[in-house]
């Protein structure tokens, strides 16, 4: 069960990295946000992403 969570912990940390890293290219799907809430936004998913792939080097 710890496994799929830190799983999903890194999918979900991508998709919101992702979904911030095209709007802050393209302006699609949030018009473009403030720069600094794209760059938070991408800031806190890199670190989501980091914590969980941490978690998992534990679990195994």
């Amino acid at each position: 069960m710890s496994k799929a969570l830190t799983i999903v912990g890194m999918v979900v940390a991508g998709l919101i990295g992702l979904l911030f890293a095209v709007d802050w290219a393209v302006g699609i799907p949030f018009s473009g946000a403030d720069w600094r809430m794209n760059l938070g936004a991408l800031i806190a998913a890199g670190l989501l992403g980091y914590l969980s792939w941490d978690a998992m080097k534990d679990v195994r």
